[in-house]
């Protein structure tokens, strides 16, 4: 059972991730004949390196931190209380996970900088520098703490809570000492999920980082694609892959400490209207947080989508209909039906894969099981730039001559949407009560019917979080697909990305007018799977 789990995920990163990433590397270290293996001690000896590398770190932890205190209570705003316009919020919050940061960071400027809300309200501007980088990684990273937390959240029983309570614990007592602990190895989960995506930062270090702050990432890409020095950029992705490692071994150390069966309940039985002034003033607070980091930013992009030279009106969006020829193969508004059937297919493709990964982890222990995880993870800690590079120098010849093929975009956007499946539903199936199990496989069930009749039905919410999960990161996916995409098939980022590229106000106001198209599909797409989802822990 292990084996038929565990080998089609070990297949698909084998081939779509660590062949690439191999042969990128390898590349970079062996070329003219010799290895430049002299270089590891050229590039870590380098003190601006090692001031990248701090950097990098430090950053990673503060904005990680930062979304956490922010994301939390509003993981348990959504997970608990029942309020108008829930389902909408949730879905809205998710938007900024797919957009270009190219796109974000230019609202993030509107916002922070010369004329924006900050200088016209309070005459500071925050345009650049360590803050706004900080606020910026939690408007893009609140979703993954809201989604994934709240996730388990509305299925945790409060009736153990209340328990603790009529024994003579107070509310914080209670909540610390049962719920806090249910919800660790979640917490871990997302607390990883957004280190690992800062870590990585790249568009938003760039555009409101300055000359001054540099992440590996961005060294990365400016050692591969401005001063073309490829053994350089491989230290440092090697460099990259070590402290990714080092942050998974810590990960999973903390969530074995921390894993305990849990009775997982219907969600609807959870939720209930704000009651009290403390329930009413965190849901105050939290809906004035999502408005100020969260729609305020999308505010300003979709304001910026009608701001026409000739007045506000529909002029970019007319513009997307027709294209001269120089851009694009195909009409902008064509990049919509792309990036949708790409995003589809890509979801299909990790939930397949990261839902047998899970299962596989969840069954087995050990340090090999330890090392698969780690597995999973390291394309959320792995250079955009190296895997997209990749992707065309390893996966062009036979029997897997992709290169032309339209396929290799879904893949990608796979690659980086299965560790989000793997961490959502890990949690969860991990609270699953080991006796169940063995009570269907006492009466004769084999595994797999173990699997579809006992652990699905109550794992079947968290499979639909991982769903949305996956189409949304797979909708934005914008640093490998912008290598690989093909002329005549462009996503909308990369057709974003294009347009803001251009000179003239035409084609800025079309990339404010595309972005502005991408929030509402992804909107639009969350919301169909919110619609969707089950509505209790046992219906599929």
């Amino acid at each position: 059972m292990r084996a038929a789990l565990t080998a089609p995920p070990l297949l698909f990163f084998a081939v779509f991730f660590g062949y690439p990433v191999a042969a990128i590397v390898g590349r970079g270290l062996h070329q003219g004949g010799a290895w430049h293996l002299g270089r590891f001690g050229d590039v870590l000896g380098d003190p601006g390196i090692r001031h990248v590398l701090w950097f990098t770190c430090w950053q990673a932890a503060a904005s990680t931190g930062l979304t956490l205190l922010v994301g939390l209570p509003a993981a348990y705003v959504f997970a608990r209380l029942d309020f108008p316009g829930r389902r909408l919020l949730r879905a809205v919050v998710t938007v900024p996970f797919v957009l270009p940061t190219v796109v974000a960071g230019s609202a993030f400027l509107a916002l922070l900088g010369r004329g924006g809300f900050t200088d016209s309200l309070l005459g500071v501007r925050l345009d650049t520098g360590v803050w706004a980088i900080l606020v910026a990684h939690v408007f893009f990273n609140f979703a993954v703490v809201v989604r994934t937390v709240g996730g388990l959240w509305a299925q945790l029983d409060p009736a153990q809570e209340e328990a603790a309570r009529m024994l003579g614990a107070g509310r914080l007592a209670a909540w610390r000492s049962v719920t806090l602990p249910a919800l660790g190895p979640s917490v871990a989960a997302a607390a990883l999920m957004v280190y690992l995506f800062t870590f990585t930062s790249f568009g938003v270090i760039q555009i409101l980082g300055g000359p001054l702050y540099s992440t590996l990432e961005v060294e990365i890409y400016r050692q591969t694609a401005e001063i073309f020095d490829l053994p350089a950029a491989a230290v440092l992705t090697l460099l990259q892959f070590a402290a990714v490692l080092a942050i998974l071994a810590l990960h999973g150390w903390t969530v074995r400490r921390s894993e305990s069966a849990l009775k997982l309940v219907d969600p609807a039985r959870t939720a209930h209207r704000p009651s009290g002034a403390a329930e009413r003033t965190l849901l105050g607070a939290v809906l004035a947080v999502v408005a100020l980091v969260i729609l305020l930013p999308l505010g300003v992009l979709a304001a910026r989508s009608f701001d026409t030279p000739g007045g506000y009106g529909l002029a970019f969006y007319r513009a997307l209909g027709s294209d001269d020829g120089g851009t694009f193969s195909v009409a902008p508004w064509q990049t919509v039906g792309n990036s949708l059937r790409f995003a589809a297919l890509a979801t299909v493709i990790a939930l397949v894969i990261g839902g047998l990964a899970a299962a596989a982890l969840v069954r087995r222990s050990g340090r090999l099981m330890r090392g698969f995880d780690a597995l999973l993870m390291l394309p959320l800690g792995t250079s955009a730039v190296t895997i997209g590079f990749g992707f065309l120098i390893a996966l062009d010849k036979p029997p897997l001559d992709l290169r032309d093929s339209w396929l290799l975009v879904p893949l990608a956007q796979a690659l980086v949407g299965a560790p989000f499946v793997v961490r959502v539903m890990l949690p969860v199936l991990r609270a699953v009560d080991t006796r169940l199990r063995e009570a269907a496989a006492v009466l004769g069930a084999s595994p797999w019917r173990v699997w579809r009749e006992v652990e699905l039905p109550l794992v079947s919410r968290a499979v639909a979080v991982a769903a949305g999960f996956a189409f949304a990161v797979s909708l934005g996916e914008f640093g490998a697909t912008v290598f690989i995409a093909r002329p005549d098939d462009p996503t909308l980022p990369v057709a974003v990305a294009r347009l803001l590229g251009r000179a003239g106000p035409m084609n800025y106001g079309q990339a404010m007018a595309l972005s502005t198209v991408l929030m509402v599909v992804c909107a639009a797409g969350l919301l169909v799977l919110e619609r969707f989802r089950p509505t209790s822990a046992g219906e599929l």
